[in-house]
């Protein structure tokens, strides 16, 4: 038996002493903490005093059978994963133990690899429940509003926390929606600047023509409607902090202006011919590489060197792991607390989708996501079709390519099965098939022994 504190517990459930023995042999070398039982009526009193993540179990055993056991462990144990293995595989007994709770259904023979594959998925959509379950993190354990507990986020708030309390420049880095501005702010309102203004400016959705006055101001008389004069947002940021979003789409022009007053800390007006000096900290961001536009010539290398004293790179959403989960369970929260209605639950598989799906808008997209979901839906089980198509299809395109025809069928009408609560009308229509179409195939499909 392993003893690698923090590896999941595993009840394994066989009259069968050899298949104990292999399966504990074969789940202990992974690290993971095993308990056998040869019925179960001892796997009940095992559960009744050990806490146990996944209980694998066998279909057909004297006495209470498979099927009951499973049905006991959700009754009494939410906490708990099931597993079933037989030597009597079907896809009517697959329903059947998904139906009364089992996550995966192995047939036997099955080699080391399936075993140990249906073990980790099953674990992992534990993992995925217990995290959406768990509650949601207060202002002490989120500091600067950053949501996550990934190493990627760690590493960008020890950055904050570092380039806040100094006056330098800092490039902020990463792919539109991962919250760069959030970013800025966070520098800002823990920097000695934090009681003046914050100033945003998002350089991309201002005509070029117009980003110099907006940025340095006018006099009055500069220009055709220029009717009075007005500060730009550089004054209206002394004493504090300007946040340059997307300064890569800043034209050549407006960057030799840019840079002036990075290497003077004066601006001068349009139509004006007197510089004044501000006292402005310059936060800039990127979703783009600056270092291949300058070597372009389409972003100025004097100008990137100036920006770039200290750089903060943010992951895509991606790349954070369980920070996906932990954002949609806020973001289910904000949007249900919003509209009076109450928050949502996500399926399994719905979760699985979402963790594994690329998030090409990264947070942003995730929070429009969730938001349409909440507005959206009737019930209060969000499942995979409820989830946007281009998901789904994300989904399917990540399935192994190695496996026949018809473990495919075998796999995708169990998944359907299984989300619909095994509601065949329901299942059909998903499928796009009639009911008796349906039940044709659960009577003759078996899915394919493994050798």
């Amino acid at each position: 038996m392993a003893d690698s504190v923090g590896k999941e517990r595993i009840l394994i459930v066989d009259d069968t002493p050899n298949t104990l023995e292999v399966l504990q042999r074969n789940l202990s070398s992974q690290g993971y903490r095993t308990f056998i039982a040869s019925q179960a009526a001892e796997a009940i009193k095992i559960l009744d005093v050990t806490p146990i993540d996944l209980v694998i179990t066998d279909f057909k055993m004297p006495g209470v059978s498979g099927l009951d056991l499973i049905r006991h462990v959700r009754e009494n144990f939410k906490e708990t994963e099931v597993m079933m293995i037989t030597g009597y595989p079907t896809l009517e007994g697959a329903v059947e133990a998904v139906k009364k709770g089992a996550e995966e259904y192995l047939g036997k023979p099955f080699t080391d690899e399936e075993l140990l594959s249906a073990v980790r998925r099953t674990l992992d959509k534990l993992h995925l429940r217990m995290i959406t379950k768990a509650p949601l993190m207060g202002r002490a354990s989120t500091p600067y509003g950053l949501i996550g507990e990934s190493e990627a986020m760690a590493r960008v708030r020890e950055s904050i926390a570092k380039t806040a309390s100094t006056s330098a420049t800092v490039l902020i880095a990463g792919e539109s929606g991962t919250g760069k501005e959030l970013v800025a702010r966070a520098i800002h309102y823990n920097s000695p600047r934090a009681s003046a203004p914050f100033v945003p400016v998002n350089c991309g959705a201002i005509p070029n023509d117009l980003l110099e006055s907006e940025l340095f101001g006018h006099i009055k008389g500069a220009f055709t409607g220029a009717t009075e004069t007005r500060a730009g947002f550089f004054q209206t940021a002394d004493g504090g902090t300007i946040f340059l979003d997307e300064i890569s789409e800043t034209s050549l022009s407006m960057q030799v202006k840019l840079l002036r007053v990075l290497q003077d800390k004066e601006v001068c007006m349009v139509g004006s011919s007197r510089s004044r000096r501000v006292d402005v900290r310059i936060l800039a961001s990127t979703n783009k590489d600056l270092s291949g536009l300058t070597q372009k010539g389409l972003f100025r290398e004097d100008l990137f060197f100036r920006i770039n004293v200290i750089t903060i790179e943010i992951p895509p959403l991606r790349e954070r792991g369980d920070d996906i989960l932990l954002l949609t369970r806020f973001f289910t929260n904000k949007f249900a607390e919003e509209l009076g209605k109450p928050a949502l639950r996500f399926s399994d598989n719905a979760l699985q989708v979402l963790k594994n799906y690329h998030w090409p808008g990264n947070v942003r997209e995730l929070e429009n996501v969730i938001q349409r979901l909440i507005v959206m839906t009737d019930g209060d089980l969000i499942e995979v079709p409820d989830l946007p198509s281009l998901m789904r299809f994300s989904a399917l395109r990540e399935n192994d390519f190695n496996r026949t025809l018809a473990e495919v069928e075998f796999d995708y009408i169990q998944n359907v099965l299984t989300n619909v609560n095994g509601n065949k009308t329901r299942a059909a229509e998903i499928l796009g098939i009639d009911r008796k179409t349906l039940r044709d195939k659960i009577n003759k499909m078996k899915k394919p022994a493994s050798s």
